[in-house]
């Protein structure tokens, strides 16, 4: 966090402003990391991580001893809130053509500090967010907090609203859902095979071939835009179809660590698909057409 983004707060007159900035700085590291593995996204993070600022800020927090567990929390709270209004706009069609380019930013990567490389090198695998994809939001909250990062259930349990005892249950149902699931990391091999099954992705959008999605799409796909969420293959190859421009100028490129597509303008990035696979078919899509967002992505050569 910038001191630009704590400044609002520091003019409010509170003495302990400047401190708290500084005791919230010192966890920012680590608040991303559980954002980024609640979420799958470093933008998403990011906002998460923004987020949780603006609600610490407004809280007492003399009295915390454990700051760092509290603020874990907290975020929690807020990945939950993001995770749930994802599922609740899980039914909203997927058949819109992407919004009109805005303004550009810096081509996102270039200027990527230590920080976000460590936080992407701690995160989770591609492949364990495709399966966390697949739990409850209070599910996903629950292995994420516990089995990852240590939270005690009695603070998880205050997180999802549940008692303790419920919020082991949730942790051990998505424990053996993620143990159980037929999902690895990409060796080379596979992400040549990747890189095929992408361009037969973008081939077959970009000519409209609903049979040739469905060829290379997971049956429980989810591919997720700002307009909303479609799940299964064919809603999503019903919408793959109407952003065949997109696909038609995407280059091939890595997202956030993971096989993806990008469309440059005047070398800025304006959009970008992510991909994640299962049996070497594409299990999720994340779509960023916003500017904002989209200046927020590592983007890497391939």
């Amino acid at each position: 966090m910038s001191g630009g983004d704590c400044k609002g707060f520091r003019d409010t007159g509170h003495r302990d402003a400047d401190f708290l900035a500084q005791r919230f700085e010192a966890h920012r590291g680590h608040l991303r990391a559980v954002a980024h593995r609640m979420l799958g996204s470093v933008a998403e993070a990011e906002d998460a991580v923004q987020e949780a600022w603006f609600r610490v800020s407004r809280s007492d927090t003399a009295r915390i001893d454990n700051l760092g567990g509290w603020l874990t929390t907290v975020v929690g709270r807020v990945c939950l809130d993001m995770l749930r209004s994802r599922k609740s706009r899980a039914e909203e069609p997927l058949d819109r053509a992407p919004a009109g380019p805005g303004p550009g930013a810096a081509v996102p990567g270039t200027d990527a500090g230590p920080e976000q490389d460590a936080v992407l090198a701690d995160s989770v695998g591609v492949a364990l967010l495709v399966v966390l994809d697949m739990l409850t939001p209070a599910e996903r909250l629950a292995f994420v907090l516990h089995d990852l990062f240590g939270v005690p259930f009695e603070e998880v349990a205050d997180v999802v609203d549940r008692t303790p005892a419920a919020a082991r249950q949730l942790a051990s149902r998505a424990r053996r859902r993620v143990q159980g699931a037929d999902v690895h990391e990409a060796g080379p091999a596979g992400r040549r095979r990747q890189r095929e099954v992408v361009g037969a992705f973008l081939a077959a959008a970009r000519e409209g071939d609903f049979e040739g999605l469905l060829e290379v799409l997971d049956p429980d796909v989810i591919a997720r835009t700002e307009a909303g969420v479609a799940t299964g293959a064919a809603a999503v190859a019903r919408g793959a179809a109407t952003y065949g421009s997109l696909a038609g100028v995407a280059r091939l490129m890595l997202v956030d660590g993971a096989m993806g597509a990008v469309v440059l303008v005047g070398g800025r990035v304006e959009r970008a698909l992510r991909f994640a696979f299962v049996r070497d078919r594409i299990a999720v899509i994340d779509i960023v057409t916003d500017a904002e967002r989209a200046s927020r992505l590592d983007v890497r050569p391939i």
